[in-house]
């Protein structure tokens, strides 16, 4: 039989990089041959251009001897899921493929812990207060504004089934003044006063006084799966943004985020200064 060959979707290329993992410091071509594969189909599996079946990850994980059931289940059911599953579909082809691969791992996360040193997150964000920002980039047509704001606000439905998000606001991000809008920051702070009522979110504001390092390296996002995956952390850069899976790279910036919280304001301290700047828009 041909073996079809996939496009090597996020999911695929997650459901490959576990297959790996659990193959440890097996070499490749001894763990193809206990499969009776060639070894250059367990690469292009491994690498998610191929695409392998729940019974193929199952009897692969039962030869080199995985003692997890509940994580291979995971995988075996993820190898299985349709390339074209999933609401963010239709944009395929029209937004970056990273911003793709970063939005399906987003709506698959089980723990959300993300920070920003100028603007309000985009989960957390109203829709005026996204459209401001959305349609000053220069490089966007008024399509491509539209196709981004939609995008940005289906996001936000991953906020109903986290099991918990943490979010950090800069102060610095409850100044801006929209002079053909001075509504927008009104709404965008009852936007976070609202959100900061859900039982599953945990909203802090870095103060103004905080110093200047905190946050500095760049807006991050870490992404926290149910078991076996392994966490993303995704830092944002004037020129785009990067994810990865390295452990030592995504402990650093746990870390970091660690730091970060400790000295923002805590979840009570936070809301309480919400609604000042609130009360401030209101004059």
């Amino acid at each position: 039989m041909v073996q079809k060959r996939a496009v090597p979707t996020i999911k695929r290329r997650r459901v490959g990089a576990q297959l790996r993992r659990w193959r440890g410091p097996m070499k490749s071509g001894d763990a193809a041959k206990l499969m009776g594969w060639d070894i250059t189909r367990l690469s292009r599996i491994e690498r998610g251009t191929y695409r392998v079946s729940s019974e193929e990850v199952r009897a692969f994980a039962a030869k080199l001897g995985v003692d997890d059931p509940e994580g291979v289940e995971e995988v075996a059911l993820a190898a299985e899921e349709p390339a074209g599953a999933g609401w963010w579909v239709p944009y395929t082809g029209h937004v970056q493929a990273d911003l793709l691969d970063f939005v399906q791992m987003e709506a698959e996360a089980d723990v959300i812990r993300v920070q920003h040193y100028s603007v309000v997150p985009g989960l957390l964000q109203s829709p005026a207060y996204m459209r401001e920002l959305i349609a000053h980039e220069a490089r966007l047509d008024a399509r491509q504004v539209g196709m981004l704001i939609n995008l940005r606000l289906a996001r936000q439905s991953v906020l109903g089934n986290l099991t918990r998000l943490h979010a950090i606001v800069p102060e610095a991000a409850l100044y801006p003044r929209f002079e053909d809008n001075p509504g927008i920051m009104r709404d965008q702070m009852r936007r976070l006063l609202d959100v900061s009522d859900m039982p599953n979110i945990d909203l802090q504001v870095l103060p103004l006084t905080a110093h200047p390092k905190y946050g500095s390296n760049g807006a991050t996002t870490l992404l926290d799966f149910k078991h076996p995956w392994t966490s993303v952390a995704s830092v944002d850069g004037p020129s785009g943004g990067f994810h990865t899976e390295d452990a030592d790279l995504v402990a650093f910036q746990s870390v970091e985020f660690r730091s970060i919280a400790n000295v923002a304001l805590p979840f009570s301290e936070t809301r309480d200064l919400l609604r000042e700047h609130l009360e401030r828009l209101h004059k």
